[in-house]
């Protein structure tokens, strides 16, 4: 574990501090489960453009196909 120091505004110290405390959490765990929550999601997100980009573009002048119907788009009855 590597310390550091932030510097925050006193509104937000105080809100960092009572949000930590509600959690049962020390700030400096709070933050660095923030942090590490940010940096995860940054990485999946990345992931998740790399995969998508990696595709070949598709052609968009064949043939038009139908639109789906709201009722296709919106079927919950599965769900139900």
């Amino acid at each position: 574990m590597k310390n550091i120091t932030i510097t925050l505004d006193p509104e937000t110290a105080a809100w960092v501090r009572v949000h930590a405390a509600e959690q049962n959490k020390s700030v400096s765990r709070l933050v660095g489960e923030i942090l590490q929550t940010r940096m995860k999601d940054r990485r999946e997100y990345q992931r998740a453009m790399r995969r998508y980009l990696s595709k070949p573009p598709f052609d968009l002048t064949g043939d038009p196909e139908k639109y789906p119907t709201r009722e296709e788009i919106y079927d919950r009855t599965r769900v139900r």
